[in-house]
């Protein structure tokens, strides 16, 4: 049995920029309002994140500031995936080293692979890291996932923790746990599936949701792993709405426009993201509004 780098929610935090770079003052901010409202684990440098159009310097930076900045309060998870082995072992090298508590990897994109290949990558970084990885499955984004059977077989390494999947396919979710059972946490990738895949055994989400419904998102978790399961599939149900309109375009440009929306100083989404359409905005806001969000700055 292998221990979850956490149980409940990880927000899959926004990473607030300016047009010179990381709004580090900011991030500190958004940070702190995530201690203090109950997030049980920080990821940061994922896609919401805006990874892939950070400059090295600042992935490294906004690793380190995070880590630093939470000071072992909650775990803090890396985002250091690439479709370059070499670049993601130095990202997750470099994570570790500035005391990640856990790296999230990505399947390889655009070039993909083979199950053999993503088993030979994920082995070959695993067997040199210091902290536990979470494989990340989301085929809409990178062309391929996992099977059951990579994932069982990777489940056989000690570093390899578990998965935040995204894929949707529950019948993948219930072969995996059946293949692996506790050798693999799972971690819901998608907010409007939470329940379903805690019901499957799953150990709480890595989240969108959470990065402006803080609370909600670890109660919908801590709620069911108490067993009050009508009570978290009530929230989930009640923050339908706007977990589809976090999603009404491109993740994250809407989360962006969200976090603006409630006051937090986070800037504009990067090139080749952009802002969302006007249609999308009152999609957003009437969404924002439901949930019970107060909308504090104009946009």
């Amino acid at each position: 049995m292998k221990k979850p780098v956490f149980t409940g929610s990880s927000v899959a935090l926004i990473t607030p920029m300016t047009e010179k770079g990381v709004n580090y003052e900011e991030l500190g901010r958004l940070i702190d309002f995530h201690l203090a409202n109950g997030t049980d684990s920080i990821t940061i440098c994922g896609t919401t994140g805006e990874s892939s159009t950070l400059s090295d310097e600042e992935h490294y930076g906004c690793i380190q500031y995070c880590v630093e900045r939470v000071n072992g309060r909650i775990p803090v998870i890396a985002g250091a995936g690439s479709n370059d082995t070499m670049y993601a072992l130095n990202l997750c090298l470099h994570a570790c080293d500035v005391g990640a508590d856990a790296l999230l990897l990505v399947t390889p994109y655009y070039n993909k692979t083979s199950q053999t290949g993503l088993i030979k990558q994920f082995t070959y970084i695993a067997d040199r890291v210091s902290s536990p990885i979470i494989l990340y499955n989301v085929p809409s984004r990178t062309g391929m996932g996992f099977t059951a059977e990579t994932y069982k077989e990777l489940s056989k390494h000690p570093m390899i923790n578990g998965i935040k999947e995204a894929s949707g396919n529950f019948s993948l979710i219930a072969e995996t746990r059946w293949l692996c059972g506790d050798d693999l946490n799972i971690w819901s990738g998608n907010d409007d599936q939470i329940v379903p895949i805690l019901s499957l055994g799953g150990k709480g989400v890595i989240s969108v949701l959470a990065n402006v419904m803080p609370k909600e998102t670890h109660d919908i978790v801590s709620l069911y792993l108490d067993g009050k399961v009508k009570e978290s599939s009530d929230i989930q149900i009640k923050l339908y709405e706007l977990i589809n309109a976090l999603f009404v375009e491109v993740n994250p440009m809407p989360v962006k426009t969200a976090a603006r929306l409630m006051g937090f100083n986070v800037g504009d989404v990067r090139l080749p993201l952009c802002d969302i359409s006007e249609k999308s905005l009152k999609i957003l806001k009437k969404a924002m509004i439901g949930a019970g969000l107060k909308i504090t700055a104009a946009e």
